[in-house]
């Protein structure tokens, strides 16, 4: 008898956890060699697949758009042959990085007599929940091959189609590339399993990652036992002090936006001065307007510009995840803070300033992974500059924080090396 209301889990799902998790005892040990052929041959085979993933996504978006499917979720799960292209691309790049596994650190823990350091090592199994964002399995795929571990992917059932032939053409080539075999899979919606059930498999599964809206992910959180690697997505806020330039901050807005297909650190708020001018403000939601977006108010600002649309009290701490800004009045900086730091999804914050001191507190008094200081926040998985993949924002101060890279996906192993003293 199971000790909740939920009826055990389908047989055929553990099978394939199971089956993973023994795939991980094996990849483990892989080489780098071998890893970084199975990231060729995993860009490879998706290039060479990409019609008929585009076939298939074509299939997805019209049963999605005959389910009425929100415009939200189709603008991510459209697929094109530059969003595939990136992805290979992004396949390709993990190839080249150096092995982040086995690299040797220093460990405070020392025992007397006796030689300590850390490695880093794979998690093992890694569970990816994710909705309507089809190249984001492929990216995972590659960030939990070059790191040693195994995946299983769990999409949503309006990228059924996208997600089997995006899985196909990288097993294909997992296969080539002689990796353990089930050392990726993928869980479709047919085989019934529902997200519980994945993300209370402790005894297998080592990280589970959700990604989507907050809906999805305040829903693994609530269900999991599995340790959980929270994602954030919009409800980013910016402060426009009164030293800080006003193209600067519609710049940093609209920047915000353009990460695509999901507005990962988009701004969506911003709290202003009450000594910001109304013509300044005009001509900022004026330019905001005329490049598609939708301006909100509160209550204060709404005397002064009646004909836009007020914020209610519940939009402060949600996303919109849409290219739609609320605007708010605070008596100062440190209201400011205060405001974000409570209503803020706490992944990306930032402040348009001309002062240092405004921007040194600002800095460390807001209680985000990340702080902009007239910067644009906007997020990209494959940055023109540096070494590094990313596969989204993490807002939580548990596993890790931040940027989720290939280091998110490690842990840390002790090695004590004694001199067998007796």
């Amino acid at each position: 008898m199971t000790t909740d209301s939920t009826f055990p889990p389908n047989p055929d799902a553990m099978a394939v956890v199971e089956s993973v998790y023994q795939a991980s005892l094996i990849m483990a040990q892989t080489s780098s060699q071998q890893r970084t052929r199975a990231l060729e041959e995993m860009a490879k085979s998706l290039k060479q697949a990409s019609d008929d993933i585009l076939e298939a996504n074509t299939l997805d978006l019209e049963a999605s758009r005959e389910m009425a499917v929100p415009d939200l979720i189709l603008e991510w799960l459209k697929l094109t042959p530059e969003r595939i292209q990136t992805t290979v691309q992004i396949l390709q790049r993990l190839a080249e990085l150096s092995d982040p596994m086995r690299r040797v650190m220093n460990a405070s823990y020392q025992v007397e007599g006796s030689q300590s350091y850390c490695q880093l090592m794979p998690l093992g199994v890694i569970s990816l929940v994710y909705e309507a964002l089809p190249d984001l399995g492929a990216i995972a795929a590659g960030l939990c091959i070059k790191t040693g571990n195994c995946l299983i992917l769990k999409g949503g059932m309006y990228a059924a189609h996208s997600n089997t032939a995006i899985a196909d053409a990288l097993q294909r080539a997992l296969f080539k590339a002689d990796m353990p075999e089930g050392c990726l899979e993928m869980i479709p919606a047919e085989m019934g399993v529902s997200t519980r059930d994945l993300v209370r498999q402790d005894k297998y599964i080592n990280l589970v990652i959700p990604y989507g809206r907050p809906s999805l992910v305040q829903q693994v959180i609530r269900q999991a036992t599995v340790p959980v690697l929270k994602s954030g997505m919009g409800n980013c806020y910016l402060y426009w002090s009164p030293s800080g330039s006003m193209d600067l901050a519609r710049w940093m807005i609209q920047d915000s936006h353009q990460s695509e297909p999901d507005p990962v650190n988009a701004i969506e708020k911003v709290l202003i001065h009450p000594n910001q001018k109304p013509s300044s403000l005009a001509m900022l939601f004026n330019s905001l307007q005329d490049k598609g977006f939708e301006v909100r108010v509160d209550d204060l600002l709404s005397e002064e510009f009646p004909d836009l649309k007020k914020v209610e009290e519940s939009e402060w701490s949600s996303a919109y995840l849409t290219k739609t800004v609320a605007f708010k009045v605070v008596d100062n900086l440190e209201a400011a803070i205060a405001w974000i730091n409570q209503y803020s999804s706490g992944h990306a914050d930032c402040i348009v300033t001309e002062s240092y001191l405004e921007s040194s507190q600002f800095g460390g008094g807001v209680n985000s992974a990340s702080t902009y200081i007239n910067a644009s926040p906007r997020f990209y998985r494959y940055p023109k500059q540096g070494d590094a993949i990313f596969l989204g924002m993490s807002n939580q101060k548990g596993h890790r924080r931040g940027l989720i890279s290939m280091e998110s996906l490690t842990t840390v192993k002790h090695i004590i090396q004694g001199k067998g003293q007796v």
